[in-house]
């Protein structure tokens, strides 16, 4: 008698741990099993990790910050040197293989440093986008706020191409991919850059890997 009190207990707490487990997966959404997952980096020079050695780049950082965090997760350096972004529309369909399973778009730094017309970043950006929505990836629109070298109404068409996107495909949105770098004057954050005053040092990537991660483990939390 004993011993069916024994396994009479023992099966009922069992059956209430399952229980208990099975409602820790409904509430986090996500079991403590949960497959890693590939996140493509679609970038230019800022996300390649120009001038620097390969693991002080931004994406090794970013991955390593991540992983840091409790994030399973295999970032891809979709960065390509002097890239606008017609370079990112031609290539995006085949940079999104099998396994890819959410995005960052980051780019377009090299269409102001040309002076390429608005519109036409708008255009591109805009290709990518759709592009991941027909295949339903999540994805963080990185910004980048143009100088106003150009004229006002440049600078106000080009800030204003994020926001209208990140709104009309409803994906995440980083106002600036410097945002981790803080709100001072340019001057006053040359020691977060290297010699050219355009590419983070080690450093700048450290900070800018800091402001941007939490809102790429949103995105990882996007996927499903």
């Amino acid at each position: 008698m004993g011993l069916r009190l024994f396994l009479k207990g023992f099966l009922t707490y069992g059956v209430r741990a399952l229980r208990g487990k099975a409602l820790a997966f409904v509430l986090t959404g996500a079991p403590a099993w949960a497959e890693p997952v590939t996140v493509l980096a679609l970038g230019d020079s800022l996300t390649q990790g120009y001038g620097l050695p390969a693991e002080n780049g931004f994406v090794p950082k970013l991955q390593d910050w991540l992983v840091e965090h409790g994030d399973e997760v295999t970032l891809i350096n979709g960065g390509v040197s002097g890239d606008t972004t017609a370079g990112g529309a031609a290539r995006v369909e085949w940079s999104l293989t099998p396994e890819v399973d959410a995005m960052i778009v980051a780019l377009g730094g090299n269409d102001m440093l040309r002076g390429i017309a608005p519109e036409v970043a708008r255009t591109n950006l805009t290709r990518i986008l759709e592009v991941a929505a027909s295949r339903d990836l999540p994805v963080l629109l990185v910004g980048l706020p143009a100088p106003g070298n150009y004229g006002v109404q440049y600078k106000a068409a080009f800030d204003a191409i994020y926001p209208d996107l990140a709104e009309q495909f409803d994906v995440l949105y980083l106002q600036s991919f410097f945002t981790g770098l803080g709100e001072g004057q340019p001057s006053e954050l040359q020691e977060f850059f290297q010699a050219d005053g355009i590419h983070p040092n080690a450093e700048g990537v450290a900070q800018i890997v800091e402001g941007m991660g939490p809102i790429v483990q949103e995105l990882i939390g996007e996927i499903e």
